[in-house]
């Protein structure tokens, strides 16, 4: 690293500088100190005023080095993990050092071998980059804070370079999706407004079910699932749309689920954060999973339209609430992992050990082993604490995490890196594991028989026998042998 000029007030120590971070960068362009022409090729122009950007400030270290400063969530400082950033304006062959300088968490999957992702105009497809190339240490320039650098070549000059923490997964892509899903008329899915966040984005609820248990008077077991309460947790979104499109697919168990079940999903619990690129508050500058016991109508809209929805289904005599999942991404831990409860009643607390335990049977990337049970007083005011003390003995409240980075097979010690599919097939084996739960196996084969489609679906994508026992023993169709071995080395193409 080149060293910085002793003279130079040094960016980023003192938290004055770092208040100064008010927004994201807006087609910035670095200039050489002394330059006054106008800007050539080679002197690097940052954005990330878009849907889900972050980059708050860029200062030139060297003519090859940049220190990067992420800006902090909308109204609160205290969390700074997420970026997300285009580079323009390049020359080929143009080496640099990027230096993230001031993430607000010392651990990192970044010291286990975790990096950025990348893609450019010409190379849309987001790939990680070589981890040989990333560096995660505590750097005395910066008050001995945790920098993370990364050095990269760019290797084509017209193109529009986009860096990111993880694969992102914008509030517009999920109403792309949603509006995809409406297109198809499916008689067993239905999308409703349930409110709005403080900037009027929707807060969307999904019912999954076959229209018979929707009948008045009707009795109704509910599975409700959430994701993305705190908006960088990108993977959340793909671990929801994987069960999603499970569970609307002509796949024999998704048939069988949609006849025993009704699923209701919340898939984006923080639109405002997630457009705005916050890592973890909403647009005030709240942590809305610390604020489940008492949500406000006007700070936490969407947090207290979901709640009450669930405490009126409480109510109803003819519904059982069943099961209350919210899916996160974790910034330290490998695979996939649950955290529940800690019950008085030992019957209780052993019978919800099931579900995680069936999950570890079907996903390959899902670990029992960092699986956890506690009453933490810090997750006292958390969607799964809350729940779990409201709901009766019958029902289950757990936190999905998934690793930002990768997942570790059973017998190796090899870490794969997520895939965007690999994140999806992780939803897709949560919701195949309700199946196991309720003992529903033998009505498989009964509705195996292929009936008729709707005009607008695409063929299912599962055509393999199914046998009982771990999902990857089945072939999921056509993007499952790939989801675990899709990692290749990026330094091929960028």
């Amino acid at each position: 690293m080149a060293e910085r000029s002793q003279t130079a007030p040094e960016a980023g120590n003192d938290m004055g500088n770092e208040d100064a971070i008010g927004g994201n960068v807006s087609k910035y362009t670095v200039l050489p100190s002394g330059y006054c022409g106008q800007p050539k090729k080679g002197h690097l122009i940052f954005d990330a005023c878009f849907e889900s950007g972050n980059l708050g400030r860029v200062d030139q270290v060297s003519e090859f080095e940049y220190d990067l400063f992420i800006r902090p969530d909308t109204c609160n400082p205290r969390f700074r993990v997420w970026f997300n950033f285009t580079v323009e304006n390049v020359k080929e062959s143009q080496r640099v050092i990027f230096n993230i300088v001031n993430f607000s968490k010392t651990k990192s999957l970044y010291r286990d071998g975790m990096a950025p992702m990348v893609k450019s105009t010409s190379r849309p497809k987001w790939q990680r980059l070589p981890p040989k190339n990333v560096y995660y240490y505590r750097c005395p320039d910066h008050r001995k804070n945790y920098v993370m650098s990364f050095a990269f070549c760019f290797d084509r000059e017209e193109d529009i370079y986009q860096f990111a923490y993880c694969y992102p997964y914008t509030y517009t892509r999920f109403q792309h999706y949603l509006d995809s899903l409406q297109k198809r008329n499916m008689d067993y899915f239905f999308r409703e407004q349930l409110g709005q966040s403080v900037q009027q984005r929707q807060l969307d609820l999904l019912t999954i079910t076959s229209p018979d248990n929707l009948r008045e008077g009707a009795e109704q077991k509910v599975v409700f699932i959430t994701g993305r309460v705190h908006p960088g947790e990108t993977p959340s979104s793909f671990v929801c749309q994987g069960i999603i499109d499970f569970l609307i697919s002509q796949h024999p168990i998704a048939r069988v689920l949609r006849e025993h079940l009704v699923f209701k999903i919340a898939p984006m619990l923080n639109p405002d954060g997630v457009y705005l690129g916050n890592y973890r508050c909403s647009l005030m500058g709240f942590d809305l999973n610390r604020h489940w016991l008492d949500p406000s109508p006007w700070a936490h809209p969407t947090l207290h339209g979901v709640k009450q929805l669930i405490i009126q289904m409480y109510n109803d005599p003819k519904t059982s609430l069943e099961f209350y999942i919210d899916i996160h991404a974790h910034s330290t831990m490998m695979n996939g992992f649950m955290y529940g409860n800690i019950f008085e009643d030992e019957e209780r607390f052993q019978r919800q050990a099931i579900f995680p335990k069936l999950l570890c049977q079907n996903a390959e990337d899902f670990s029992y082993s960092s699986t956890s049970f506690n009453r933490d007083a810090v997750k006292a005011g958390t969607g799964r604490r809350f729940l779990g003390g409201l709901l009766d003995h019958t029902s289950y409240c757990y936190t999905l995490e998934v690793s930002f980075y990768s997942y570790i097979i059973g017998g190796t010690t090899a870490a794969v890196p997520y895939t965007e599919e690999a994140y999806m097939k992780l939803g897709r084996n949560v919701a195949r594991t309700f199946l196991d739960y309720y003992r529903l196996n033998p009505l498989v084969e009964k509705v195996a028989i292929p009936m008729p489609r709707l005009r607008k679906e695409k063929p299912p994508p599962y055509k393999y026998p199914l046998t009982r026992g771990p999902a990857r023993n089945h072939p999921n169709g056509k993007g499952d042998k790939k989801s675990s071995v899709n990692h290749k080395d990026p330094s091929n193409s960028f």
